[in-house]
């Protein structure tokens, strides 16, 4: 119950932060949004985990995956502010639950874990989802769920790099080069698209962007040490919850019944491809899964 209760409050972190960022994005430029999405949490990350603190922090085996994950991370963080933008949040949340199926889609090729058919059946039922979302034929789509499909697939890539190096490197220094390239490739275009703010609740909103996102990962790795994953996984679809409520208090935004329809669909896909993940087929069936 404890474990839990942390990853609903992990996920309530993150409901905040994407709904801080579509706030900000509205008011300063998207560059800026994503640049105080690092700095900050660079900034609150290093006074606690540093070199001094972990001796070896920025010693890695791997450094290549290490900048190669965390340009991974920073892509699909722009992706998603920037179709944050454009796009109500239930609609973003809906994509991007997408990234379980690219995952495992994935995974066959890259890491030698290959699937069955009830697992692309489920990815396929998944996508089947997203089309309800976007509706393509149907009207124009908009080319912000694109780049919503293309934050999914970085995040995704994301995912199994980081499943590599933790055999290769420690936890905290995996977080610390995210953080850390993270704010230096955000840092890039600021002389050119820097402006002050005067409103002192975008200030502030430009702080707690970044602080939610690392008080949200802290519980989220409290919440994994107190319960196993396969219990806390299926309480990540609650997001999509907090989603709709975020988007209805904060924007007035009323999700229409095809992102409904589209996100359970997604939903129940993903659910029962984490049933699959938690009953492996039988090792002379597929002899590269454990």
């Amino acid at each position: 119950m404890a474990g839990i209760a942390l990853m609903g409050a992990a996920l309530a972190c993150f409901c905040c932060l994407d709904t801080t960022a579509k706030w900000l994005g509205h008011h300063i430029d998207t560059a800026l949004v994503v640049w105080a999405r690092y700095a900050s949490a660079f900034v609150l990350t290093i006074l606690i985990v540093n070199p001094w603190t972990v001796p070896g922090l920025i010693r890695t085996r791997r450094p290549a995956l290490q900048l190669g994950r965390s340009t991974l991370l920073f892509a699909s963080t722009v992706c998603n502010f920037v179709a944050l933008h454009y796009l109500r949040l239930d609609q973003t949340m809906s994509i991007v639950f997408t990234t379980p199926f690219f995952v495992v889609a994935m995974a066959g090729p890259l890491l030698g874990e290959w699937i069955g058919w009830k697992r692309w059946l489920a990815i396929l039922v998944g996508f089947c989802g997203v089309l309800v979302i976007t509706r393509p034929g149907v009207g124009e789509v908009h080319w912000a769920v694109g780049l919503s499909l293309a934050g999914a697939v970085a995040y995704a890539l994301y995912n199994i790099s980081t499943r590599v190096l933790a055999s290769y490197d420690s936890a905290l220094t995996t977080l610390f080069y995210s953080n850390l390239v993270g704010v230096l490739l955000a840092s890039v275009p600021l002389p050119w698209l820097w402006s002050t703010p005067n409103d002192a609740r975008v200030v502030t909103l430009m702080v707690a962007v970044g602080a939610l996102g690392s008080v949200g990962h802290w519980l989220l790795i409290l919440a994994h040490r107190k319960a196993p994953a396969g219990v806390l996984a299926p309480f990540i679809y609650a997001q999509l919850l907090g989603m709709v409520a975020m988007g209805y208090l904060v924007f007035g935004d009323v999700p229409d019944p095809w992102t409904l329809a589209g996100g359970t669909i997604v939903v129940a896909s993903g659910l029962f491809l984490l049933m699959c993940e938690r009953r492996p087929a039988p090792a002379e069936t597929h002899p590269n899964l454990d």
